[in-house]
């Protein structure tokens, strides 16, 4: 499946004005290290409908957010969408800078995605609960 492939296939996504400004500036920096990425990251920052952050929906991915996952191969997972610097896979902290975590960005319960993973092949994802810093649970 190629890139384009994937394009046709992306959901809407919503992010805040604060964290579209943040994401771009972070993207910009990490250009030079992580080329591939950043640019992914960009293109999802792209294509966002850009609220006022007092407008943002509780149940949309956002920095921060922990949420749970189904894969298209059955797979379950609960993960929270962190900075580059706060990242750990093992525990279960994934960097926005990674090509799941630029496809997570923006998304919401019942949304699906497909991204392609960095050794190219292309998977596909269900959001399924979306939990805010506040431990608020906000959809299901």
């Amino acid at each position: 499946m190629t890139i384009v492939q994937l394009e046709r296939r992306k959901p809407p996504i919503t992010i805040s004005r604060s964290e579209r400004d943040a994401l771009e500036r972070l993207a910009d920096v990490w250009s030079g290290k992580q080329p591939k990425v950043a640019d992914e990251l960009l293109a999802e920052l792209d294509r966002a409908k850009v609220v006022p952050d007092a407008r943002m929906r509780t149940d949309i991915v956002r920095m921060g957010s922990t949420l749970s996952y189904s894969t298209d191969t059955g797979e379950a997972r609960t993960v929270t969408l962190v900075y580059p610097a706060e990242a750990d896979i093992a525990a279960g902290r994934i960097s926005v800078l990674t090509p799941i975590g630029a496809a997570l960005i923006g998304l919401s319960p019942g949304q699906s995605i497909e991204w392609q993973s960095r050794d190219g092949r292309a998977h596909r994802l269900t959001v399924n609960h979306v939990v805010q810093d506040s431990g608020h649970l906000a959809a299901s």
